[in-house]
């Protein structure tokens, strides 16, 4: 299991487990379709990327549960390039 799922703190800052697993689900997706991670590790777990990329403020959901991705003051500047389209 994943450290980061067991702090109350990545709930809340996506706003509760079902955004949580949207935006898990859809920058998967991302990732997996070539997408460059936002955040460097030493891993290739991108379940741990991803977890990475929400607690660094660098992904987040929309109010129309689109991702969008965050500059490096955490402002919002819209959606990511993921390679394919609804995303």
């Amino acid at each position: 299991m994943y450290e980061e799922l067991c702090d109350e703190e990545i709930f809340r800052k996506v706003g509760g487990p079902f955004r949580l697993t949207t935006l898990i689900q859809k920058r998967l997706i991302a990732l997996m379709q070539g997408a460059e991670p936002l955040v460097q590790l030493d891993t290739n777990d991108r379940m741990k990327i991803i977890l990475q990329e929400i607690l660094q403020d660098k992904i987040y959901l929309d109010t129309e549960l689109n991702v969008q991705i965050a500059d490096s003051d955490g402002a919002k500047i819209g959606p990511p390039e993921m390679g394919f389209p609804g995303f």
